[in-house]
């Protein structure tokens, strides 16, 4: 890095010293090597210059991303600036990857061209369309390679490896979905996410900010491939949050041609509400356009496979499904914790959290004359907000109201449906049986200490002893 980008660095004191090296290098890049960046470098004849800007935060950015960062580094209306320094510059990127409630809240407001107050209100439509800008710029970034002309950000490398995975098995990205996304991440600004809102006061606002993970996660990754930073491997993350935003996916590799119906922006939503510790690794188990349409063959393939999550599309395509935290197990009883959630993709996202009004979260059985036999997320035997009968496989059924989850509405497009494709993943590891250990260090002599005692009372050796192996440290 050159004396300029040394003594623009020392400007600020916001940034962290490896920060300060990028953020500079970057700034060096956009402002040809001056201490201002000046409006004309961005804008040309009161346009958007797309070509400028790519220059420099690459073509992979959403061209209303690029307008909501130049309103903020240089105002709107009479109150445009024509230059801005280092500071106002990094003022950004701070703001937006590790800023406050109330310093993200002001970004908010001056990317949308308005100054921040306690009385001001944001019409949602733009909130809407900023939060579809952030989200649209993440996954052309994540298609384009997590490049963004400056380097990738911290977890690009990873988001970009990823998400070619899964496009390849040809879960595709498209902006119908990412734009589904982004009204995902705007709608819990209001009170009820499925009743009309015109505005948003700020302290809507300021609740939002406080509990959307989810668009946090993507502008820190956004903001940090746009300024460059590449954050060590070691070291610690601005905020908690997972290392990428979309898992692994594993077990098809064998499969060229995955019949895919889920979006990689459905993948991107569900993983974000996993618990952080099973957002890692997806392992594909069980689908019906793959192992058929059998209760017998898709239990087989689930059971004793750790935390899960099951995806059902419906004959009218709605996508929806639920978060299974424990093993399914055949039983009598409902299994699992208030870890569980349901969910919907298609025709829009939503979550649906536990309420701990009871513990219905996940129910398995199979060939049982006194109990229903097949499987069942939330709500009673009967009234299912999930319920996939063992016999004929192929219905299934959601009912209108369930206690289990929190602000739930009927999943399916009818209460009772067809199912056109059925998808189980495990999420996480796979998780170590007891029974594999006991095997492991066990023979036949173990299970029959009576054969033991005889062999000893005769002196006779038992060599499988000394042949064991050792116990893993």
């Amino acid at each position: 890095m050159g004396n300029t980008s040394k003594k623009l660095a020392a400007k600020c004191t916001l940034l962290t010293r490896d920060e300060q090296k990028y953020v500079a290098a970057t700034f060096r890049t956009a402002s040809k090597n001056s201490e201002r960046i000046r409006e004309e470098d961005l804008i040309v004849s009161g346009k958007l210059d797309a070509v400028s800007l790519q220059k420099f935060w690459g073509p992979q950015m959403d061209p209303r991303l690029a307008q909501y960062l130049t309103n903020f580094l240089f105002g709107s209306g009479q109150q445009k600036a024509q230059s801005v320094d280092f500071n106002r510059f990094a003022e950004l990127y701070v703001f937006n990857v590790r800023g406050t409630v109330e310093e993200r809240l002001i970004a908010t407001y001056n990317c949308l061209g308005m100054d921040y107050s306690e009385e001001a209100e944001l019409p949602y439509q733009l909130l809407k369309e900023y939060c579809e800008s952030i989200v649209s710029t993440y996954i052309k970034m994540v298609k384009g390679g997590a490049g963004g002309g400056a380097g990738g950000g911290a977890g690009g490398g990873t988001c970009a490896a990823r998400g070619a995975r899964w496009l390849e098995k040809g879960f595709r990205a498209g902006a119908s979905q990412v734009q589904a996304l982004g009204e995902a991440a705007a709608a819990s600004a209001a009170p009820d996410l499925d009743a009309p809102h015109h505005v948003c006061s700020a302290s809507q606002l300021t609740k939002w900010l406080q509990s959307n993970i989810l668009l946090r996660q993507l502008a820190e990754l956004v903001f940090e491939t746009l300024y460059g930073v590449r954050r060590a491997d070691d070291a610690p993350a601005p905020h908690p949050a997972a290392p990428s935003l979309i898992p692994a996916p594993d077990g098809l590799e064998a499969m060229p041609d995955y019949p895919a119906f889920t979006d990689l922006s459905h993948v991107v939503w569900i993983n974000s509400h996993l618990p952080q510790q099973h957002r890692h690794r997806w392992r594909f188990l069980f689908s019906t356009h793959i192992h058929g349409e059998s209760f017998s063959t898709m239990t087989g393939r689930i059971i004793d496979q750790g935390p899960s999550i099951v995806i059902v599309e419906d004959s009218s395509g709605y996508i929806f499904g639920g978060y299974a935290p424990a093993s399914w197990a055949f039983g009598p009883a409902f299994a699992g914790s208030d870890e569980s959630f349901l969910f919907t993709c298609a025709p829009r996202m939503r979550v649906y959290p536990a309420t701990g009004y009871n513990d219905h979260y996940q129910y398995l059985n199979h060939h049982t004359k006194t109990l229903p036999n097949g499987l069942l997320m939330g709500g009673q035997f009967n009234f299912g907000a999930i319920w996939v009968p063992a016999e004929p496989f192929g219905s299934g059924a959601s009912a209108e109201s369930c206690s289990t989850y929190r602000g739930y509405r009927r999943l399916s497009k009818e209460p009772t449906f067809h199912i056109r494709s059925l998808e189980v993943w495990g999420v996480g590891d796979k998780p170590k049986l007891d029974k594999d250990e006991d095997e492991r260090d066990t023979s036949i002599l173990d299970a029959n200490p009576e054969a033991k005692a005889i062999l000893d009372m005769a002196g006779r050796t038992r060599h499988s002893e000394g042949l064991r192996e050792q116990p893993p440290l």
